[in-house]
């Protein structure tokens, strides 16, 4: 079905996995388009709970592949590449109404870490780096690393990181709040797993909603977010998911939850 990742699903979970290794998955054309692909089809799946994003090999994503556009010969513009390619492919990410699960396995550089930072959680594996280098090619940041950033860590924190173009360890990542977890690289699935299965087994209306509340109280005012609630709330009050989640706790069981 596809050239440059791989797509799965089972027990009710989507796997993608960016699947160009020998160049550290990295960026051109098809890859993108591709994991626009698949991540339109998880968000349309019925049967789909969560999502998993790595990556073939020793990489998670290495970013643009730079060689891939120093062969290219047309003349090419860096804007209408990050608004027809990269601005979609964050926006498929944050706008899915599935978890998105990062299992960050290797670096993530560039597109890769906006990537990585778009994710709903991000589990990774012990030594892995970040790198936001664009300033060092005379470049600026881009798929939505500049609201990913200073929304996530302390601004003088991200301007140095960013202008000075220095790698930052998964390690410190999760000191500042970025990564969720930190593990060895042998305990990466099982951890991934760990949030999967909750996540398989929790009210997908409600993960839904509770979602696009976080993304858009990102941005909102105090009375704005106030008035979303409420209008969530009663959908999500209005599920037969609730009315089971109520029924457990009664009868003191686990729910189970239909997506209804």
């Amino acid at each position: 079905m596809y050239n440059t990742i791989l797509f799965e699903e089972k027990e009710g979970v989507g796997y993608i996995t960016l699947n160009r290794p020998d160049r550290f998955n990295a960026f051109n054309e098809e890859l993108s388009a591709e994991l626009i692909d698949a991540l339109k089809k998880t968000a349309k799946s019925e049967t789909i709970r969560a999502v998993v994003l790595t990556g073939a090999g020793k990489a998670f994503c290495s970013g643009q592949d730079l060689k891939d556009i120093q062969g290219s010969t047309d003349k090419r513009s860096l804007g209408d590449s990050v608004l027809r390619r990269y601005n979609p492919m964050i926006q498929n990410v944050r706008e899915n109404p599935k978890p998105i699960i990062c299992r960050l396995n290797g670096v993530a550089a560039g597109a890769g870490a906006s990537l990585a930072m778009a994710c709903d959680i991000i589990i990774s594996a012990a030594g892995v780096q970040f790198v936001e280098a664009f300033a060092n090619i005379g470049l600026v940041l881009d798929s939505g690393a500049s609201f990913f950033l200073p929304n996530t860590i302390p601004y003088n924190r991200a301007f140095e990181l960013v202008t000075l173009g220095e790698k930052f360890s998964a390690e410190e990542a999760h000191s500042w709040g970025m990564v969720n977890k930190v593990v060895s690289a042998e305990l990466l699935d099982s951890t991934v797993k760990e949030y999967t299965d909750r996540y398989i087994n929790s009210a997908p209306v409600a993960i839904r909603l509770l979602k696009k509340m976080l993304n858009k109280g990102i941005t909102s005012t105090l009375s704005e977010a106030l008035q979303y609630e409420a209008y969530c709330q009663e959908i999500a009050g209005s599920t037969e998911d609730y009315k089971e989640g109520v029924a457990s706790f009664v009868e003191k069981r686990k729910p189970v939850f239909k997506g209804k």
